[in-house]
C-alpha cells in the first residue's frame, strides 16, 4: 500500500492533475478573452459525462496497475514521453485557439456569421484541424504519462472515433461557407487526424 503513495504514483498523478487543470482551465480563459465573459459558459471547460468517466477509469486503472504491478509505472521513458506529448499537444491547441481568434469556437457554427473567416496560416497551414490534432495527442499522451496501457488505446480509439465522425461534420459547413476556398484549402492540407481525410 505504501507503494501506492511513492515517488512515482507523487510524481505521475501531480503531473496528470496539473495537465488536466491546465489544459481546460485555458481552455475557459481563452475563450472569456476571445469571445468575451459574457458569451463563454461552463460548456467551455469541455467536461463531459463522457470524459469523467474516462478520466476515472484512467484513474482506477492507474491505482489498480501500480497496486499489483508497480513495476508497470517505472517505465520513465515512456512517461516521460507521456510528458513531452502532453506538452506538445497543449501547445498545437492553444495555437490553434490564438490563430483562430473570433473564427474559433468549441461549438460547430452551422450558420456563417460576419467574423468567421478561412483560416490558412500559422498552424492551419499543417493541418485543418489543429485544435482536434492537439487534443488527440494531449489526451493520448495523458494517459502515456500515467503508463495506462488500457487507456492508452481506449483513449485513442474513442478520441480518433469522435474527430472522425465530427471533422466530415464540420466540413460539411465550412464547403458551405467556403466554397471553392476551402476545396482548395483541404486538397492542399491535411485533417491533422491521423486516417481522416
Amino acid at each position: 500500500m505504501t507503494e501506492i503513495f511513492g515517488y512515482t504514483a507523487c510524481r505521475q498523478l501531480s503531473q496528470m492533475i496539473l495537465a488536466v487543470f491546465f489544459f481546460h482551465g485555458s481552455e475557459y480563459v481563452l475563450a472569456a478573452a476571445i469571445h468575451g465573459r459574457s458569451k463563454v459558459n461552463l460548456s467551455s471547460l469541455l467536461i463531459s459525462k463522457a470524459y469523467v468517466f474516462a478520466m476515472m477509469f484512467s484513474l482506477l486503472e492507474y491505482v489498480v496497475e501500480i497496486a499489483l504491478f508497480p513495476g508497470l509505472k517505472e517505465y520513465w521513458w515512456v512517461s516521460n514521453l507521456g510528458l513531452v506529448m502532453v506538452t506538445i499537444g497543449e501547445i498545437i491547441r492553444k495555437l490553434a485557439i490564438i490563430t483562430a481568434g473570433l473564427a474559433f469556437t468549441h461549438l460547430i457554427k452551422v450558420y456563417h456569421e460576419e467574423h468567421h473567416n478561412l483560416i490558412t496560416h500559422g498552424i492551419y497551414r499543417f493541418f485543418r484541424h489543429p485544435s482536434y490534432t492537439g487534443f488527440l495527442i494531449w489526451s493520448v499522451g495523458t494517459q502515456i504519462m500515467l503508463c495506462n496501457p488500457i487507456s492508452i488505446i481506449g483513449f485513442a480509439i474513442v478520441v480518433w472515433r469522435f474527430f472522425a465522425q465530427r471533422i466530415p461534420y464540420e466540413e460539411f459547413f465550412l464547403r458551405q461557407f467556403f466554397g471553392s476556398k476551402y476545396e482548395e484549402y483541404a486538397l492542399r492540407t491535411p485533417s491533422g487526424v491521423p486516417f481522416v481525410k
